[in-house]
């Protein structure tokens, strides 16, 4: 039997239904996940979440509407668009297994913080700190950290991260020509992406591929999403550490190379 739960009081004994999870009006639901009352009808609206139980006039949400909207936001942080979203969503098995869901997140949820933002220049001068130059702005856009967007008579930009405009400043303030942070940019993006594939693809093909090739085992997938989320930043540090290394290395190779 569930409780669902009253939203004017805490200490309701609430109705019953033949269910085995708890149950959540929309308001709940949104108090639960951090996402909008309006929000959630927009995704229902856009088939993104299944329709509510019905009871009576009141629609009432389960784990697995939660365990899906969680996943939504996890895309959305991705910076992939609706219909993409949408379009990943029918791919998945029509399942409201929340596990399930659970490793779904664990798998696509972003490595590092990157949430895509719609800003006004006012908003984007607010966030640096001070009101930015032209050049500034151009720099921003030459490093990858801003998309301008001309909208109606107010210019607006795309920001890539509030990190990444943390960086790009702080590397501005360097002094160095902007071309010179322009192609370290480049050199960094390019065998980044190299490196984030490849490991990607020793992923799949060590870890998942077995994993669905046993049938997507119910008893694997806790341990499998506690394992990829530990996983992360394990592995973001190692690239750090091992860039250092690296850099080490080839400093005292340059070093030795010009003593002999």
């Amino acid at each position: 039997m569930t409780r669902i739960i009253d939203p004017a009081r805490d200490d309701t004994p609430g109705e019953t239904v033949d269910d085995t999870h708890e149950l959540l009006t929309v308001d709940q639901l949104a108090a639960r996940s951090g996402i909008t009352v309006r929000t959630i009808r927009f995704y229902a609206s856009k088939g993104l979440l299944p329709p509510p139980q019905l009871r009576g006039r009141r629609g009432l949400y389960g784990p697995e509407h939660l365990a899906r909207l969680e996943l939504v936001s996890e895309l959305s942080a991705l910076g992939l668009t609706l219909s993409a979203i949408e379009g990943y969503l029918t791919r998945l098995p029509a399942s409201r297994d929340v596990a399930a869901m659970a490793l779904q997140r664990a798998l696509l949820a972003p490595w590092v913080p990157e949430r895509l933002e719609h800003l006004s220049l006012a908003e984007l001068d607010r966030r640096a700190g001070h009101p930015l130059r032209p050049d500034e702005l151009e720099a921003l856009e030459t490093l990858g950290v801003i998309e301008r967007q001309p909208s109606g008579d107010d210019d607006t930009v795309l920001l890539h991260g509030s990190a990444s405009l943390v960086s790009a400043l702080e590397s501005l303030k360097t002094g160095l020509p902007l071309d010179a942070l322009r192609r370290s940019h480049e050199v960094i993006a390019k065998h980044t992406a190299a490196l984030a594939e490849e490991l990607m693809q020793l992923f799949q093909d060590e870890v998942l591929q077995p994993y669905r090739d046993r049938g997507r085992p119910a008893s694997e997938r806790a341990s499998l999403r506690e394992a990829f989320t530990r996983l992360k930043p394990i592995t973001v540090q190692g690239v750090v550490t091992s860039f250092g290394r690296a850099v080490n290395r080839t400093i005292r190779e340059r070093f030795a190379a010009e003593d002999s």
